[in-house]
């Protein structure tokens, strides 16, 4: 069996990182991003990303339990992290931590 594909974009970072502790539908999602004063996320690129995510195996959805709303007759679909995308996010926080440690050897020490 292959490896998981933990490469992130930045949306697809910040829409793990909304899920990591709470199973949320979309515009959940993007309101936890705008409320966190984080990185501003369209509602053009959220599904997508949604898809893409999903399709990797880094999160799940499933249709909520509650009846359509009344005014689109929609029902909401909640996404939530996997472990492979728990993962994936620490790959990258790790990534991200060590980039910033990093610290240049000095010639001729």
């Amino acid at each position: 069996m292959s490896e998981p594909d933990l490469r992130l974009t930045p949306n697809q970072e910040v829409i793990l990182a909304a899920l990591r502790l709470h199973r949320r539908y979309g515009l959940e999602i993007l309101a936890a991003i705008e409320k966190s004063g984080g990185k501003q996320i369209g509602f053009n690129s959220l599904y997508p990303n949604l898809k893409k995510l999903e399709k990797k195996g880094l999160i799940q959805s499933e249709w909520g339990d509650e009846p359509p709303e009344s005014h689109s007759g929609a029902r909401r679909k909640y996404y939530r992290i996997t472990a492979i995308g728990t993962r994936a996010l620490e790959v990258k926080q790790q990534l991200l931590a060590g980039v910033a440690a990093w610290i240049p050897e000095t010639e001729g020490v």
